[in-house]
């Protein structure tokens, strides 16, 4: 079963719909024994890193999230949910990511000429 991680923050009924073409059955779910004995886990993602882990901490699923990874359960972060993987993002100074992956989340540089992507919040 492939749990997609519900934290009211993620694009879940088009990442639902693209497993369900693909002839999976998917569970849209916050529920922590379902993430937890899933053969697969999605933490989909819009919006600002620091909301976000705010919306993960309020529903008791950053040790549930560290804890599927830790075990090896293939895990994939989509848009926001594959910044959350991280130590940290210049999007929201002083907010802790998940810590899976090492690294921070650096905002692209400006390059005369080239259009950069927006990021919310504090530049």
């Amino acid at each position: 079963m492939i749990a997609i991680i519900d934290y009211d923050a993620g694009n879940l009924r088009s990442v639902e719909k693209a497993l369900m073409f693909l002839g999976e059955t998917p569970v849209i779910t916050r529920d922590r024994d379902i993430l937890f004995h899933a053969d697969k886990v999605i933490l989909p993602g819009v919006g600002a890193f620091g909301d976000a882990m705010d919306r993960l901490a309020q529903y008791d699923l950053v040790e549930t999230i560290r804890k599927v990874a830790a075990k090896g359960t293939p895990f994939l972060g989509i848009c926001l949910g594959l910044q959350l993987l991280f130590d940290s993002s210049q999007e929201s100074p002083g907010v802790a990511g998940l810590g899976i992956l090492r690294g921070q989340i650096l905002k692209i540089p400006d390059s005369q000429g080239l259009k950069i992507p927006h990021m919310a919040g504090i530049p």
